[in-house]
């Protein structure tokens, strides 16, 4: 069934991409002189249907939820219009797709390396032939073992300063909505997808695999961070990142505030959290965002930023602050012959 429904839908991609290939894009290239890109524009293209329908889908069941169901009600949308823009950055996967293809070759000739020196690699949809070999079991694996990966990568962010700078761009929002998702630093999303290709290419993702599984997650995390109030219930909420427990990951003074650097890190299951005692059950509706943007007396509230380009801005100068504190620090710590902290 789940092989049907995958050829189906790759049938409907694979359709829509000759077309618009054939009669659009094609043509254009051939007018600007660029056809010695032929091949990669075409393989492109797959990827940026996938993203435009994904952002149609998302849209068209989400926001009538919000509408309905709001976990919180605004007075304006306004901050939530930057989104937007960097929700078709992403979603139409540029990124992901460059990295996926630009490692391909590396990794080909690494697992080229290892057979000529008898050095077994890394299959595993083979690791149990009848069982594991099965598509949906394999896919089942991929997207746990990326998932997994995916936790990790997530709390590291909030563990270094310099790396929580470019995160905390995604964390200012202080209106999550289902556009929310994508608001990343751009060095960021340049990391993740690396990141991730690395990941998914070491495990042996084929490409084709590779679409749907960043397809699914990127879907599942618009749900995560819509501004719906919608519970999976006591088991559901057990099984999968709903909008509520990551709702409490965003919250002031918990998500990334808590006891040691934050809960509810998962990007799809909650299993890691249970596993590394990150999770938190709580199910209030706490304002999102970041404690030094509400002013206190005595301190101004933090700007991290309205538009994409000031948010990406800040970033850096936020990064150039803490290496200028950091090697103040140093050079203190010298004259004292002690190691800098």
């Amino acid at each position: 069934m789940f092989h049907s429904i995958f050829s189906s839908l790759d049938s409907f991609v694979s359709t829509l991409q000759t077309l618009l290939y054939v009669d659009v894009v094609q043509p254009f290239l051939f007018k600007v002189g660029l056809m010695d890109y032929d091949e990669d524009t075409y393989d492109a293209l797959y990827w940026v249907i996938v993203g435009v329908l994904e952002v149609i889908a998302m849209y068209a069941i989400l926001r009538p939820l919000e509408a309905l169901r709001p976990a919180e009600k605004w007075e304006n949308r306004k901050g939530v219009r930057v989104d937007v823009l960097y929700t078709w950055i992403v979603k139409l996967g540029i990124l992901n797709l460059f990295f996926f293809f630009t490692f391909q070759p590396l990794f080909d000739s690494l697992q080229g390396w290892l057979r000529l020196h008898n050095v077994p690699n890394l299959e595993i949809d083979n690791l149990w032939p009848g069982v594991t070999t099965q598509p949906l079991v394999a896919f089942a694996i991929y997207l746990v073992v990326l998932d997994f990966a995916g936790y990790w990568y997530h709390r590291l962010e909030h563990r270094f300063g310099i790396w929580w700078e470019l995160h905390a761009v995604h964390h200012s929002q202080q209106k999550m909505s289902l556009w929310s998702d994508d608001r990343n630093h751009l060095l960021d999303d340049i990391l993740q997808a690396s990141f991730f290709a690395t990941v998914a290419l070491v495990i042996g993702v084929e490409p084709s695999q590779f679409v749907v599984l960043v397809a699914i997650t990127n879907l599942m995390q618009s749900v995560q961070h819509a501004n719906i109030r919608l519970s999976y219930g006591w088991l559901g909420e057990r099984l999968l990142v709903g909008p509520a427990f990551h709702r409490r990951h965003h919250a002031i003074g918990f998500g990334h505030e808590g006891t040691k650097y934050g809960c509810n890190f998962g990007v799809l299951l909650p299993w890691w959290d249970m596993l590394f005692r990150s999770v938190s059950w709580n199910r209030e509706i706490e304002p999102t965002g970041i404690r030094d943007q509400i002013a206190v007396p005595g301190a101004r509230a933090v700007n991290y930023g309205d538009g994409f380009i000031e948010q990406h801005w800040l970033a850096f100068r936020r990064i150039g602050a803490r290496f200028t504190a950091w090697r103040s620090g140093g050079r203190r710590n010298s004259d004292t012959d002690t190691a800098p902290v």
